[in-house]
């Protein structure tokens, strides 16, 4: 059982053996609906968070992402880490808390989905019993819209070994058309895969880097895309010219079918064997219907990234890849 926070959803769940299905539902109805937060343990708890955030800072390479998009969504809430801060988390009681639940969770924002062999009446009837007390609203005011996005460069210092990069831009929101065609152009730029451009150029080519990496988070209303990578002093100026290289080229150059049409093939391969972790399958499906309201088979993915052309990738290259609009931040 487990619990886990993005900037847009909180997620609460368990993996369970067929049997003990009805004893998790009413677990986790209890926790989510009826939580009463003692005093005592919010104590235990702040111990907890804080000595993670100290375990944050200590770790440049994930605490630049957190800096990172504040810097891209400034005087925003997406802006905020997840962590918190120390004094506000301090200063952390009963009240509060309940305040939060009863103002940021409604009934109708949720979903409950479960992936086994359940009898859906009987569930649907243990799920109506078990939140029929539950003082929820049915809905929440809207968020508001992230500001106008003004690019900017900063230099953090550190006085960390390495130089800790992000370059990146605002980018794709869930509900674009053009979502799943940067995706598949992320994954070739520097996804996971070995073949990544920017891992064959920085790390295997001329040996610059232990790792890169290049990732898009698509939100409700708006996204994020950047590149990351943790160098030597001395060789920063290298990767970022090799970086450049890399967006350049997409952007002035078409991609060959045949090249393309393998990139996609390895993409429907990341993610069969991604679907074979049964725990993360699940949590991928929930989150897609509380997106969408609805779950795409495999096949309706496949097809959606097949029916991505080497003209798109080129478009897209051109609008998220734009130079004039980049943010980069550094810590030396």
């Amino acid at each position: 059982m487990n619990a886990f926070t993005s900037k847009e959803e909180t997620v609460v769940y368990a993996t369970v053996l067929k049997e003990h299905a009805h004893r998790a539902v009413e677990l986790i109805t209890d926790i989510v609906f009826y939580s009463v937060f003692p005093q005592k343990e919010i104590e235990k708890e702040k111990v907890i968070v804080l000595d993670e955030i100290q375990s944050y800072n200590d770790s440049p390479s994930e605490l630049i992402y957190d800096d990172y998009e504040e810097q891209l969504f400034r005087n925003h809430a997406l802006g905020h880490s997840i962590l918190g801060k120390q004094e506000i988390i301090e200063n952390f009681d009963t009240e509060k808390l309940l305040n939060f639940v009863q103002n940021k969770y409604a009934t109708g924002e949720m979903v409950f989905f479960v992936l086994g062999n359940l009898n859906f009446d009987k569930l649907i009837k243990q799920l109506e019993a078990q939140t029929a007390q539950s003082n929820f609203p049915l809905s929440k005011p809207a968020g508001t819209q992230p500001n106008a996005f003004i690019p900017e460069t900063r230099v953090i210092n550190k006085d960390t070994h390495q130089i800790h990069y992000i370059l990146g831009n605002r980018a794709y929101d869930l509900h674009h058309p053009d979502r799943m065609g940067l995706y598949l152009l992320n994954n070739i730029l520097g996804g996971p895969g070995m073949n990544s451009m920017l891992n064959l150029s920085l790390r295997e080519k001329h040996a610059l880097v232990y790792h890169v990496d290049s990732s898009f988070q698509p939100m409700t209303d708006t996204g994020l895309w950047c590149v990351y990578f943790g160098t030597d002093p001395e060789n920063t100026s290298k990767c970022e010219k090799l970086v450049l290289k890399s967006l350049d080229y997409l952007r002035e150059n078409r991609m060959k079918d045949q090249l393309l049409n393998k990139y996609k093939m390895q993409l429907m391969g990341q993610m069969a064997i991604a679907s074979e972790n049964k725990e993360n399958f699940a949590l991928s499906l929930g989150k897609s219907f509380l997106r969408y309201g609805k779950i795409d088979d495999i096949e309706t993915i496949r097809m959606h990234i097949n029916n991505v052309t080497t003209e798109q990738l080129q478009r897209i290259a051109n609008e998220v890849f734009n130079p004039e609009k980049f943010s980069i931040l550094k810590y030396t």
